[in-house]
């Protein structure tokens, strides 16, 4: 999930549509709020953010420091404005990158997954057997072929094979695929999504690499 900071309405709904049609949830808060939220939300809300977006609004240069007492996810600044004195202004509240509108919102996620890499060690890729997958949308590939999947089947499989080795919830799967704040769709749609990815990675895998266990939820595993 983004997390997009600025006191535009406009702006919030404009990201929240871009990144949707990326198959990336979003949300959006006034820097009023948002302080709040980040000083009080969930851990488990707060390990779904895959980046926080500061935009415009008073207060905004005070976030970055919330944000980092609370969560390790990238920060990214949005201005407005070409000038020097912004720019550094932004990187002196401590945020990760800054980035100049227009921008599209792939640079966005592919300038997070470079932050994440570059202080987590994480490669583009993750291999788990024959499957790789990567950090910046691409499509999966198994043993060295194109795997190509609807966005929303893709982030499941990122989001299994990203927690390799631990059974994660249909809550945790949706919160990170639709997002914790998207209160149009019903959480039993990952069901759907992730039995027809089970399909298509048993056929062509030959085995079905995704377990699940009623109550606990699912993890993938290499036979």
């Amino acid at each position: 999930m983004i997390v997009v900071v600025d006191e535009r309405e406009l702006v919030k709904d404009g990201y929240t549509s871009l990144f949707g049609r990326e198959g990336v949830p979003s949300t959006g808060f006034d820097p009023s709020e948002f302080g709040e939220w980040v000083n009080t939300a969930a851990d488990t809300d707060l390990n779904a953010v895959e980046a926080f977006l500061i935009g415009q609004g008073r207060g905004t240069l005070t976030l970055p420091k919330a944000i980092r007492d609370r969560s390790k996810a990238p920060v990214i600044a949005v201005s407005d404005s070409p000038s020097l004195e912004t720019t550094l202004a932004f990187f002196d509240c401590g945020v990760d990158d800054v980035v100049r509108k227009p921008v599209h919102p792939r640079e966005i996620l592919a300038r997070a997954a470079a932050i994440r890499r570059r202080f987590g060690g994480a490669d583009s890729f993750t291999d788990i057997g024959a499957i790789r997958v990567f950090s910046d949308g691409r499509d999966p590939e198994i043993s060295g072929d194109a795997f190509p999947l609807p966005r929303r089947e893709r982030r499941i499989l990122e989001y299994l094979v990203a927690n390799r080795g631990r059974r994660v919830s249909k809550t945790q799967i949706f919160s990170a695929i639709y997002g914790i704040f998207d209160e149009d769709v019903e959480e039993n749609v990952i069901e759907s999504h992730i039995s027809k990815l089970r399909k298509k990675l048993r056929k062509k895998l030959g085995f079905d690499p995704i377990d699940s266990k009623r109550f606990l939820g699912y993890c993938i595993d290499w036979k």
